[in-house]
C-alpha cells in the first residue's frame, strides 16, 4: 500500500522519536538537516554507514559513508548555498523507500571547487528516493537537474 501526501506546508509537531514512520523521518530530516542546518542532529536521523547509489557528479556517488563524512559532504553545499532550501512538492512511502519531488532555491556565496561564487540566486528541482533501514536514512538515490543549476549560476547579472 501506497502513502501519499503532498505538501500544504504543513508542520511536523510531533516530538523526536529515535524510531518514527518512513515518511516522517524523511520530512523532518528534510526540514532539521537541510533546511535549519541543525548538523548536529545528524545521527538522529541517518545510519552510520550511509549509501549514496546514485547521484550523478556527486563526488560520494556509489560509496558508503559515515556520519562525519556525510557532515563534510553538507557543509560543501552549506558553504556554497548559505540559504539552501528544499520544499517538497510531495512524498511517497513504500514500505522501508520514501521518495520525494523538491524544489531546491538557494544563494551562490560560496565557492564550489575553483568556481567563483556569483551570488546569482538558482530554483532546480529533483528527486530523492530515501533507502531506510532500522528505522533511520541508509542511502539515497537522487536526480535532478544540475545543468539548470549552472545556468543560473552562469548568467549575467
Amino acid at each position: 500500500m501506497f502513502n501519499i501526501v503532498s505538501n500544504h506546508n504543513s508542520k511536523i509537531n510531533a516530538p523526536k522519536k529515535y524510531t518514527m514512520e518512513p515518511l516522517s523521518l524523511v520530512r523532518e530530516f528534510i526540514a532539521e538537516i537541510w533546511n535549519k542546518k541543525e548538523t548536529s542532529q545528524l545521527e538522529t536521523y541517518i545510519q552510520p554507514a550511509y549509501t549514496i547509489f546514485l547521484d550523478n557528479t556527486d563526488p560520494w556517488e556509489g560509496k558508503t559513508i559515515d556520519i562525519e563524512t556525510f557532515k563534510t559532504r553538507l557543509q560543501y553545499s552549506f558553504s556554497s548555498f548559505p540559504d539552501i532550501h528544499f520544499n517538497i512538492q510531495s512524498a511517497v512511502a513504500d514500505g522501508d523507500a520514501v521518495a520525494i519531488t523538491w524544489i531546491m532555491t538557494g544563494t551562490h556565496l560560496g565557492n564550489i571547487g575553483a568556481f567563483q561564487a556569483t551570488h546569482n540566486t538558482i530554483e532546480t528541482f529533483g528527486s530523492t528516493i530515501y533507502h531506510i533501514k532500522d528505522g533511520k536514512i541508509a542511502g539515497h538515490s537522487q536526480v535532478f537537474d544540475r545543468t539548470r543549476v549552472m545556468h543560473q549560476l552562469m548568467k549575467q547579472k
